[in-house]
């Protein structure tokens, strides 16, 4: 079995974004958190979410998103001319709680536990990119470039409370296996 390392566990308070000229709340900004942090039932220790209906709550506590992703994102960015200094993008760009490595949406399904040291989470669905999503990455064609790859990241429901720290590495316990992340998301955006 391949080894899924955290890498960095992010969170962000909810904060005004100025999106085409109005103001929205958003916690997508998320930043790196060094040393253990408290995992509950509705996600991590000092982290929020502006509108737990679509993001967050018991369903959505947690958000995860693979680290083998980043290199994709942001030679589309240099395509578009968004990033024109060949900048890597930070942990937590994606809005993402857990940066990940190890563990790719193919290989994912809706129930599949992850066993962390102190805490076990359950894979519950794949993230839908919204407005937000595509302000931050800067171009229009981003939240079809995310579905039409895949690489959506999933949400994850706590299991079991606990705590989280970088570089632990988590297990993959798997669940019913009906349908990996990348099915999934894709039906949903179809429907």
């Amino acid at each position: 079995m391949t080894a899924i390392t955290l890498l960095s566990f992010n969170t962000a308070t909810v904060q005004p974004l100025q999106i085409q000229g109005r103001k929205v709340l958003s916690a997508i900004g998320k930043r790196p958190r060094a040393g253990a942090v408290a995992v509950g039932a509705l996600g991590l220790e000092g982290d929020e979410q502006a509108d737990p209906q679509w993001h967050g709550g018991v369903g959505k506590a947690v958000y995860a998103y693979p680290a083998e992703h980043y290199g994709w994102w942001e030679q589309r960015r240099r395509e578009r001319q968004v990033d024109l200094f060949d900048e890597a993008l930070p942990p937590g760009f994606f809005g993402e709680n857990l940066t990940v490595q190890g563990l790719l949406e193919q290989d994912v399904y809706v129930g599949d536990l992850l066993h962390f040291p102190d805490c076990t989470l359950r894979v519950t669905e794949p993230r839908q990119p919204c407005f937000k999503f595509v302000h931050i990455m800067d171009y229009a064609q981003a939240a079809k470039d995310m579905v039409s790859s895949g690489y959506s990241g999933w949400y994850l429901a706590v299991q079991r409370s606990g705590t989280l720290q970088a570089g632990q590495q988590a297990t993959l316990e798997p669940g019913p296996r009906q349908m990996p992340i990348t099915t999934l998301l894709r039906r949903r955006r179809n429907d």
